[in-house]
């Protein structure tokens, strides 16, 4: 009996001390694994990673996999080796990651999936998701498409980047939304990248295929909707009803100039800070109310633009 007490006692002292080591600030090391710093929201958030890390004591390091899914496997690697605490990852290809990522769980860091999400077969590989609810952006931008087209349209989709997270949601939403409507939808493609010049290039397709029957252009991202906007300016098409998504400084001034009508819009900043939060609280060893944290939306018009603060991104 005395000497259960004994291991007993030594298992509690040792629970202290470590408990104590995290209370005087031993360092908590967060990674930020995350497509391309080319892609501006992702460079943006990387500034919020920079900025929010302080208050919650973690020190952070910015892993770029340059549209490289190897790059991300091997950041993850890297980040198991180097006693990494958490890793927040927003990944090219994140089928290719999965055995990286049930490695860090194995060793005991904490997986995080940012503005993007894994396949619902393999959400078990991550501890939680922060990001924006794209099904509803999708959802959002064809509701007040039928809004402002009561008797009907045509439009086209620029997609994003094929089989992310975000294009595949972003469409689902839409095309489940407008199904029985009489909003007609005359073509979709996605792009191989989150890049400005794929959308103008599907765009000017789209223009030669279609030419005046189009009506509206839904494209899953500001960025992207600047190549469809200069794509239709080339051809004379400057009624066109284009939405976009994201929020970014681009698409507020698009909106602002009247090439773009509708900016549906996500905060980086609060996401990162939800991040944070999450990570905290499973280091304290909180159990999560819910592991997918969304971050509000905001309807970008020539209305309501004044609403919201100019983005810093």
């Amino acid at each position: 009996m005395k000497k259960l007490f004994a291991l007993l006692l030594v298992l509690v002292l040792a629970f202290a001390c470590a408990t104590a080591a995290t209370a005087e600030g031993e360092e908590i090391k967060v990674a930020f694994i995350t497509q391309s710093l080319t892609n501006a929201s992702q460079a943006y958030a990387w500034t919020q990673f920079e900025k929010y890390a302080p208050e919650y004591g973690f020190t952070v390091q910015v892993f770029d996999e340059e549209y490289n899914a190897e790059n991300g496997d091997r950041a993850i690697r890297q980040c198991i080796a180097d006693g990494y605490d958490a890793i927040c990852i927003n990944p090219t290809d994140p089928s290719a990651i999965i055995p990286a990522l049930m490695d860090a769980q194995a060793a005991g860091v904490i997986v995080g999936l940012y503005s993007s999400d894994l396949a619902d077969a393999d959400k078990e590989f991550r501890d939680f998701m922060c990001g924006t609810d794209d099904v509803m952006c999708g959802e959002m931008a064809a509701e007040i498409l039928m809004e402002n087209f009561p008797d009907g349209c045509n439009v086209v989709e620029v997609g994003g980047q094929s089989g992310h997270s975000a294009q595949i949601k972003r469409h689902d939403g839409f095309i489940n939304t407008i199904e029985g409507s009489n909003i007609t939808l005359l073509d979709s493609k996605d792009c191989a990248e989150w890049a400005s010049d794929d959308a103008l290039a599907i765009m000017e397709d789209f223009i030669v295929k279609y030419g005046d029957d189009i009506q509206a252009v839904y494209c899953h991202w500001d960025v992207g909707a600047t190549g469809c906007i200069e794509a239709l300016k080339n051809a004379g098409m400057e009624d066109v009803y284009v939405i976009g998504v994201d929020g970014c400084s681009v698409g507020y001034d698009q909106v602002r100039e009247g090439t773009q009508a509708l900016c549906i819009g996500q905060s980086f900043s609060q996401m990162t800070q939800d991040a944070f939060d999450t990570i905290t609280k499973l280091l304290n060893g909180e159990e999560l109310e819910n592991d997918v944290i969304w971050t509000n939306l905001d309807v970008v018009t020539a209305e309501t633009i004044d609403d919201y603060p100019y983005p810093e991104w």
